[in-house]
């Protein structure tokens, strides 16, 4: 059951009347469900679901920038990019952003998917100007520009999540209709014929790595960069796939990780969305029942329930914080586990 926003508001944080400022206390949320006892070994037994923000439309693609301490995430809907700090708590980071058309533009024209290229730029996925763009967050240079908007000469449809490769430096996204104006219907705005998985290599040159999955979503490397697992978002089969990535960065033949029709599906829009893994290969992936935390063998160990539709997640502050975008609210929690 949701809580009353004014109610989530007014405990954001609750600060104690003491000479010294204290460590911030939130509301908490939600339940983790344990599975099998390896899920000891990531989740303390006292851990805990925090809202840290609330009040958001619709909570997507986080990315912790280490030299800032602030985790940004997006706002599709109202075409928003949020910071979120502990010192500062919720701001607005960039507006207007995803966009820059002649409006309405569908139900979600704002960015989606965030990450760090090796140079410390922020990759922002535009649903709405169709292209995968470059932000530099360095306080002397400014201005975004356009990596990629096409596919030889074809409009992508809308690029939803964005990962870097470890070693190779190459880009990957995905490109799911979410961000059309009629989304899977739209057959007046689409142009290419597939939702497909791309790379952007180094030298800009753009390849087509994916093009048989229905509707692919979120993308997380296993941490030592020869397995990309892909996340489907079809409620006819939510799966989430896993292929080996070969020297050059082209990726080999997938296989299904994880089936998540295996579970029970709590909410009618969930399906498996933005993933990360950890240093020992487990995956924490979005999907039934909220953020579904998977062995790097596929097994299912554990499920942190926030009470809301999960769509994606974050390692931040020193590596063992899950931020987790959840609806209207960003929550977060304490792991034993350390974040890739």
């Amino acid at each position: 059951m949701r809580l009353p926003l004014l109610l989530l508001l007014s405990s954001l944080p609750l600060l104690a009347a003491t000479a010294q400022v204290p460590a911030a206390r939130f509301t908490t949320v939600g339940r983790i469900i344990r599975q099998a006892p390896a899920l000891d070994q990531l989740l303390a037994p006292d851990a805990r679901i925090e809202i840290v923000a609330a009040g958001i439309g619709h909570a997507e693609g986080p990315v912790w920038v280490p030299d800032s301490s602030m985790l940004l995430f997006t706002d599709a809907p109202t075409r928003t990019v949020y910071r979120w700090s502990a010192k500062s708590g919720l701001t607005k980071f960039l507006e207007h952003t995803g966009y820059t058309g002649r409006m309405p533009y569908g139900e979600e024209p704002g960015s989606n998917g965030l990450a760090l290229d090796h140079r410390g730029n922020l990759l922002i996925c535009d649903h709405g100007d169709r292209r995968l763009a470059s932000l530099p967050l360095a306080a002397s240079k400014s201005g975004k520009r356009t990596l990629t908007d096409n596919f030889e000469g074809k409009r992508y449809n809308s690029p939803n999540d964005v990962v870097v490769h470890p070693t190779n430096q190459s880009i990957y996204f995905t490109d799911p209709p979410y961000g059309l104006p009629q989304q899977r219907q739209d057959v007046v705005n689409r142009e290419l014929p597939v939702c497909g998985v791309y790379r952007l290599a180094p030298n800009g040159k753009v390849t087509q790595e994916i093009k048989d999955l229905p509707l692919p979503n979120g993308l997380a490397f296993s941490p030592d960069g020869r397995t990309l697992y892909v996340s489907q978002s079809d409620s006819l089969r939510p799966i989430i796939m896993a292929y080996a990535v070969r020297p050059n960065g082209q990726l080999g033949k997938g296989r299904v990780f994880f089936d998540m029709s295996k579970l029970n599906r709590t909410r009618p829009k969930e399906t498996p969305d933005g993933l990360k893994t950890d240093r020992n290969g487990n995956v924490w992936a979005s999907g039934f029942g909220g953020m579904v935390v998977l062995s790097a063998q596929g097994q299912h160990l554990g499920t942190i329930d926030t009470g809301e539709v999960v769509a994606n997640c974050a390692w931040g502050d020193d590596g063992r914080t899950l931020y987790i975008a959840s609806g209207s609210f960003l929550c977060r929690v304490k792991t034993l586990a350390q974040g890739y």
